[in-house]
């Protein structure tokens, strides 16, 4: 059976995500004991770490057993000079030991009653890596706590692991953490926004309808492809000897000019190198990495990609007689009005947009800032999905989708800074103004894209699920909300699409 177009464009749309934030050698503890920034609502709120009733570290009084100096080591960066006392380390390690004798059950004793020493050389090491990933955790949670540090991201130390924990030595060791900028928003009441006004006419109607007859098409075989077509068949990715990619079912769309899009990278000679293949060819393309592909095994490398052809398709459009009767309606009038209200709505979307891009634009102008370089470095990933999010959010076609997501693979380092600044200003807008998201706000948010996507909202959802890309809804949500609340104390000047167009040129040049 040849994959229907829905089955196409959704495995064209598949597929593509990065790799998460590293611990870089410091102790997975630190994950369950002291990760003080979490995500609520949908915003960055900052929590000082506590530790668990269930620690058997735990204090029974409010003494610290610890001391920390902190230095700055660069933009947004701390150094934790931290350090346990001598006396702390040999009580714990003590009461480690007492503990481990009083439920100990060795062979040829009774529970309770191995000797000491016989427990010390066999359990020795493991109950010491214990003590100090206790220790630490509980020392680095009063770090964050004593000095009311903001972290983002995760702690990193190089050092930590070759250091010893041993009786009657202090435990020292540095850790170096990122924290949230300090900025302030300016006052933003009263703020010059312009509203274009669009107009749903025929011409944009009958566009609509094309699109929808393509959509709704079938696919028809061919023996060799043409501008347009799709080859489906299996698709390999290569930097070197190692496979970044390897997707059976890839679906690939063969462009109009020189540049195309394959396993989510664009290709500048892409038709040159493919050529007019047959059924059943393997085409072999070469290419360089985008440097800010949120897969880091692709950044800058030489890459191989061969695809092995399936099969080729070219879209038949559906008539209209079958889209009036697949939709349950009646005349082509009916249709076309349907068509119009939808494109009205959208039309509404796009106005929302442009009014929130010039409110972040003001912003972004208006704030200055230092950035954490480490986590403004991993931020392609999150930029890349915060677009995908949002052309889902307006309807764009899923296979235009991946291509505009392949060419920001492209972008610059700067477009990440970008990101990542307003990632962190309309957070803090949202925190002063009481922002809050409600579930039903995230559903509708996820009913609205499959509206304009022509798919059951359940079956989106779960994709999104299925990507990882659930926080990125939730966030994309935030960040409308505390957008709009800025708009709605703007002074806003309705201008027609050719003044928009005009003016937004101008802003550019």
């Amino acid at each position: 059976m040849p994959p229907t177009q829905a089955e196409v464009n959704h495995r064209a749309a598949m597929g593509w995500s990065g790799g998460g934030l590293g611990w870089a050698g410091f102790y997975t503890c630190l994950l369950s004991y002291a990760r003080p920034a979490v995500f609520r609502g949908g915003f960055l709120s900052i929590t000082h770490p506590t530790q668990s009733r269930e620690d058997p570290m735990s204090e029974s009084t409010e003494q610290r057993i610890s001391t920390c100096t902190v230095t700055d080591a660069g933009p947004c960066l701390k150094r934790l000079a931290i350090e346990v006392p001598a006396d702390v380390v040999t009580d714990r390690i003590n009461e480690s030991f007492d503990a481990l004798v009083s439920e100990a059950a060795l062979p040829g004793f009774r529970k309770g009653h191995a000797p000491r020493g016989l427990l010390e050389k066999r359990f020795g090491e493991s109950v010491h890596g214990e003590t100090k990933s206790q220790l630490v955790a509980s020392a680095y949670s009063e770090a964050i706590e004593e000095h009311s540090l903001k972290v983002i991201g995760d702690p990193i130390s190089e050092s930590l692991p070759d250091v010893a924990l041993e009786k009657g030595q202090p435990l020292k060791f540095e850790v170096d953490i990122e924290v949230l900028p300090t900025f302030e928003v300016p006052e933003l009441d009263k703020l010059a926004i312009k509203k274009p006004v669009v107009e749903v006419n025929d011409k944009m109607v009958a566009e609509e309808i094309e699109k929808l007859c393509l959509a709704e098409g079938e696919l028809d075989e061919q023996e060799t492809p043409a501008a347009g077509d799709y080859i489906s068949g299996h698709g390999i990715m290569k930097a070197g000897d190692e496979v970044i990619h390897d997707i059976p079912g890839a679906v690939v769309q063969l462009p109009d000019g020189d540049e195309g899009m394959i396993l989510g990278v664009m290709v500048p000679n892409f038709a040159k190198q493919v050529g007019k293949p047959k059924a059943g060819d393997e085409i072999n393309i070469k290419t360089k990495g985008p440097e800010h592909h949120e897969v880091e095994a692709v950044r800058g490398q030489d890459l191989q990609i061969s695809f092995k052809i399936d099969r080729i398709d070219r879209i038949v459009p559906a008539k209209i007689e079958s889209l009036i009767e697949q939709f349950g309606m009646e005349t082509k009038d009916q249709l076309e009005e349907a068509i119009k209200t939808r494109n009205e709505q959208r039309a509404v979307a796009e106005q929302q947009m442009v009014m929130r891009q010039q409110v972040a634009s003001h912003l972004l102008k208006s704030i200055e800032m230092e950035l954490p370089e480490r986590l403004t470095a991993k931020q392609s990933e999150r930029m890349l999905q915060r677009k995908r999010a949002e052309l889902m959010y307006r309807g764009v076609d899923p296979m235009e989708l991946e291509t505009h997501i392949a060419k920001l693979r492209e972008a610059s380092a700067s477009e990440a800074a970008r990101e990542t600044k307003l990632f962190f200003i309309l957070n803090k807008v949202a925190e002063d103004r009481g922002v809050q998201i409600q579930q039903a706000e995230v559903d509708g948010a996820i009913a609205q894209m499959a509206f304009r996507q022509g798919v059951r909202p359940e079956g989106l959802r779960q994709q999104l699920i299925q990507n990882k890309q659930i926080g990125t809804i939730v966030q994309q949500v935030l960040e409308h909300k505390a957008l709009d609340a800025i708009i709605s104390t703007a002074e806003i000047e309705e201008v027609t699409r050719d003044e928009w167009e005009a003016y937004a040129k101008s802003q550019n040049d």
